[in-house]
């Protein structure tokens, strides 16, 4: 039976990965879009006076600042995807053939998850390189590439698991646009990404201290900058992962279905 799971999940998620690559545009749209907002938005401080930089951003470079919180935004936006992946499995007949198999839902659940979440982690390795020619300098220690690439991969997989769930028994193409507006702007914002945490107001100080994509731009940022790493936002990143994992695949044994 575990066997049988297992190849079970395996073809799912082969089948999620073929579907990305299969569709250049959808690389493209995953890798242009955070790397508009680091050429745009990160060349917005290019004259600021180094002493403003150094003493709002603690870096001279506000594109190694920014790069972190980038990543992590964008790996917030990668459940939309795997959302309206499902959606489309539904409407055009696929979900339905794999519900009728002895495939557990929460199986099926967890591959679509799984293959937003490496989907987003396509644009890692090209957002790396774009920020090598705008003078950002990385460490060398594969340990701590391995601590940010599992930060970004868990962060991207409780939120893919958490829009999933919401959208489980919808097959309305638009529900999950309306769902990624309804949270991505206030969590990005909400959160390191973009600025530091020190000037936000109590209200958004709050809502920034438990928010997982400030974990996941803190562990980054911490790496790119050359700071003490603090591994703690791992943990907590992963917790956020495997609950919502949880949640998901309970929401999905009740409510995923095709009418």
């Amino acid at each position: 039976m575990r066997n049988a799971t297992l190849n079970q999940f395996s073809g799912l998620l082969t089948r999620e990965i073929m579907k990305t690559y299969r569709n250049p545009w959808i690389i493209a749209i995953t890798v242009v879009q955070p790397f508009m907002w680091l050429a745009f938005f990160g060349s917005s401080f290019a004259s600021a006076p180094k002493s403003f930089l150094e003493g709002f951003f603690h870096t001279s470079n506000y594109i190694a600042f920014l790069l972190p919180g980038v990543l992590s935004t964008s790996m917030l936006t990668v459940g939309m995807f795997g959302s309206m992946s499902t959606i489309q499995d539904k409407r055009f007949g696929y979900m339905k053939r794999i519900l009728l198999t002895p495939t557990d839902k929460a199986t099926i659940f967890v591959a679509k998850s799984m293959g937003s979440t490496t989907r987003g982690m396509v644009q890692l390795p090209v957002m790396v390189i774009a920020a090598f020619l705008f003078g950002v300098s990385f460490p060398l220690n594969p340990i701590l590439w391995i601590g940010w690439i599992l930060a970004l991969f868990f962060l991207g997989l409780g939120f893919s698991s958490l829009f999933m769930a919401m959208t489980v028994s919808s097959t309305d193409w638009q529900t999950p646009g309306v769902i990624s507006n309804f949270i991505t702007m206030p969590l990005m914002f909400a959160s390191t990404a973009l600025f530091p945490q020190a000037n936000f107001p109590v209200w958004m100080r709050a809502i920034s201290s438990v928010n997982p994509v400030t974990f996941s731009a803190t562990l980054g940022r911490s790496i790119v900058l050359g700071g003490a790493v603090d591994w703690t936002p791992l943990g907590y990143l992963a917790i956020f992962a495997v609950l919502m994992l949880f949640v998901g695949s309970v929401m999905a044994t009740k409510w995923l279905r095709v009418e």
